[in-house]
């Protein structure tokens, strides 16, 4: 393959990974705005107070994410048993039927404890496949791309988050605008749900239209090598290679894991996995306090008491911008190195959470569209190099189960309850202390990735 095709090639698997990661973020990050304005509303009792109902509601939201190291083990297994596309179009496939069955429920009034039940069992197999839909997605770019280019595609992948945040809320925005507030209770909010549906097409287009990671390919030709090895060995017949004397050695030594892929991982690599995990707290806490939080605490009649639309456009707007910042980090990872940029982003995002809630308390919305993108930018410094950080941690025949369980414990960690503590520490103690708790958060990322060395020209095939 020339180096026109190879570019083309490695383009076409980043924009479908972007574009399967956008929409598969778009169903998990719809519950969030969800769970802040309608569920509270329509999935539990009408005489529940106001807090209690959205902390019940958070509650629920929190089961995503509960399931997401489940996912994150299920399909770790399985990805780097038998290759990353497969489980990916799995992981895809489940999360556009379970989005898309939300959008069907009935609401508390109708079906009684039935109703949040069953959303409750929803979200759990949403959380099941985002825990499986990462590391696909980010080792089939990551695997595929140029050494000197891994940052950079990876990017595409962790993009999904962003823009998913942004199809979420425009979603959520259109309906609104489009019906009146008692329609938009009774049915609008449905529609995002339902047209999910278009992530199942997508995870057939990623089935019949793309091929494994060259690296997972390479994993296979060897096991398979020495696997036809051991067999001539068995069988007594003369081996084709001229190395004979490492031939018996190497035909009890399969390059892939003897045991189970995620028992492999977390024997070989328990450090790195908490510390992978330790490094995703910083930016899931600030990422969840920023698209649900400050949702309901600027739109609550206790908080600053604005309109739900203007903190979903400050959102959206500041989420389109937290894009090409991403890039710009992740291209930067590839010239200097992971780690510099991801410090500097956990730091930043720690200090910056003492501006946010003055800057929102304004009402002001240039000042709220400043508060959320800073924190946003801040926070996608981290992201945007993630994938290929993530990616050079682990050797290839544990990579998917390694790399996922460090995102995923992070995100159960970091992301499953901060909404929840987040309305918990305002109510009691003030909004202050969400600020003191999202600067925690960045004090363990920034010491978690200290503690790791420097991945930046890792060989990963390997």
């Amino acid at each position: 393959m020339n180096e026109h095709d190879t570019k083309a090639s490695m383009r076409k698997v980043a924009l479908t990974s972007l574009a399967g990661t956008s929409i598969e973020w778009y169903d998990f990050f719809l519950y969030a705005s969800a769970a802040a304005i309608v569920f509270p509303v329509l999935f539990f009792p009408s005489d529940m107070p106001p807090t209690v109902a959205l902390i019940a509601s958070f509650s629920t939201f929190a089961i995503g994410f509960i399931a997401r190291p489940l996912g994150g083990i299920i399909f770790g297994h399985f990805g780097d048993r038998i290759g990353r596309k497969r489980v990916l179009v799995i992981a895809l496939m489940m999360m556009g039927v379970a989005t898309t069955l939300i959008g069907l429920l009935p609401s508390y009034e109708t079906a009684g404890a039935l109703a949040p039940l069953t959303l409750i069992i929803l979200r759990f197999v949403q959380g099941l496949a985002i825990g499986g839909q990462w590391g696909g997605a980010m080792l089939l770019v990551t695997e595929s791309a140029p050494a000197n280019k891994r940052g950079w595609y990876g990017a595409y992948a962790q993009a999904g988050a962003p823009i998913g945040v942004i199809l979420a809320n425009l979603a959520f925005l259109s309906i609104s605008y489009s019906v009146s507030e008692e329609a938009f209770m009774s049915w609008g909010w449905r529609v995002p749900f339902l047209a999910s549906i278009v992530l199942i097409g997508i995870s057939m287009y990623v089935q019949l239209h793309l091929e494994d990671t060259p690296a997972f390919k390479e994993l296979a030709r060897l096991k398979q090598q020495r696997a036809s090895q051991k067999s001539s060995l068995t069988s007594g017949e003369p081996l084709q290679s001229p190395e004979e004397a490492l031939a018996e050695v190497i035909a009890d030594s399969p390059p892939g894991p003897v045991r189970s892929p995620v028992l492999e991982a977390l024997r070989l690599y328990p450090g790195r996995i908490c510390l992978a995990a330790g490094a995703f707290l910083s930016i899931q806490v600030t990422f969840y306090i920023l698209i649900a939080f400050v949702v309901a605490y600027g739109s609550s009649p206790d908080g600053v008491g604005l309109s739900r639309n203007t903190l979903l456009a400050a959102v959206l707007i500041g989420s389109a911008i937290q894009v090409p910042f991403q890039f710009w980090a992740a291209g930067y990872s590839d010239r200097h190195g992971r780690r510099r940029i991801f410090m500097l982003g956990a730091l930043l995002t720690g200090l910056w959470g003492f501006a946010l809630f003055p800057l929102i308390d304004t009402g002001n919305f240039a000042m709220i569209l400043l508060a959320i993108t800073g924190g946003l930018v801040f926070m996608g410094m981290q992201y945007g190099p993630q994938a290929a950080f993530f990616t050079e941690l682990f050797s290839t025949h544990v990579r998917y189960s390694g790399a996922s369980l460090g995102y995923q414990i992070g995100a159960i960690v970091g992301g499953a309850l901060a909404p929840t503590i987040a309305v918990l520490l305002w109510t009691e103690y003030g909004v202050f202390f969400v600020s003191v708790y999202i600067a925690l958060a960045g004090a363990l990322t920034l010491g978690s990735v200290w503690l790791l060395t420097e991945t930046h020209g890792t060989d990963i095939h390997s």
